[in-house]
């Protein structure tokens, strides 16, 4: 059986060039951040397949998404992931210079007539139990990033990975007839939707009911989002991408071209992401 290609950006033929390929073009021309050029955006048409829940096709939709070009498009997603994957670390590994070991305050033998190099300290960098020299500290590493330039590299990536998504109808209501959360019942779900479970899969639903967030923790290859938790490295991450009909019009009118402005609960979405984003990936929030 082939595998499945992952749907990592760099191998997308989004950011491939093509003679023939003439995109509709718009400008933007972000007020912090100076480019070389005007950052210049594509918008990329991609139809997708809609699945029942028994697996059988029932339609087309349709996936219009902004996208950066070629030339950009790997700078752009790559300054987002990296400001997302910084803004995680919490800075607070923290080691002891001499000065803050405890003890060391006596000599450890006379300074002449031992044939030894002369020690002030047990707690000098040099023996066992002493400080730590240019040792981490506290730190902010928390990074900035223009609204705008996120939004384009998450509509980028999204773009990117048509070729491996899938839509699937609105299954909630299907898991809340069953009396108890049952992972072999979604297991069986998504064999039905051609997916493998031991793959990395991102569903991404407006909303997640409880039986189906019950049924699909066991899974740990799966990822399930939302508008509020809906961050770039678990779409770069996997190797399928689930929608539902509803979060198609969702990307459509957030990230596609004729989204203009900004809403006003946009900031409160993004700080509520990052805050579930730094729960749910605790081994990212080491301090390192």
């Amino acid at each position: 059986m082939a595998s499945t290609s992952s749907l990592s950006f760099f191998t997308s033929s989004i950011f491939l060039t093509s003679s023939s390929h003439k995109p509709f073009s718009a400008t933007l021309t972000p007020n912090s951040v100076k480019f070389p050029k005007p950052l210049t955006v594509t918008s990329e048409l991609a139809t997708l397949p809609v699945l029942s829940f028994t697996g059988d096709k029932v339609g087309e939709t349709f996936l219009d998404l902004k996208s950066a070009l070629p030339d950009t498009a790997r700078a752009v997603v790559h300054r987002a992931i990296i400001t997302d994957l910084q803004n995680k670390r919490r800075g607070t590994a923290s080691t002891l210079t001499r000065a803050e070991v405890r003890g060391g305050g006596r000599k450890p033998y006379p300074q002449k007539k031992t044939g030894r190099a002369r020690q002030g300290s047990t707690r000098t960098p040099l023996r066992p139990g002493g400080g730590v020299v240019f040792g981490p500290k506290p730190r902010d590493w928390s990074i900035k990033i223009n609204r705008k330039e996120k939004r384009l590299a998450i509509s980028t990536a999204v773009a990117s990975a048509a070729e491996n998504t899938i839509v699937v109808e609105d299954f909630s209501d299907e898991f809340e007839k069953l009396e108890k959360p049952k992972t072999t019942e979604f297991i069986a779900a998504m064999k039905r939707w051609g997916l493998d479970p031991k793959e990395k899969t991102t569903f991404f639903m407006l909303e997640v009911a409880d039986k189906v967030k019950l049924s699909s923790r066991n899974i740990g290859t799966l990822k399930m989002l939302t508008p509020r938790t809906l961050n770039l490295f678990d779409i770069l991450n996997a190797d399928k991408l689930i929608l539902t009909p509803e979060t198609v019009d969702y990307l459509n009118g957030r990230y596609g071209v004729d989204f203009e402005g900004e809403s006003e609960d946009e900031d409160e979405e993004e700080e509520g992401g990052d805050a579930q984003g730094t729960m749910e990936d605790g081994s990212s929030d080491a301090a390192e």
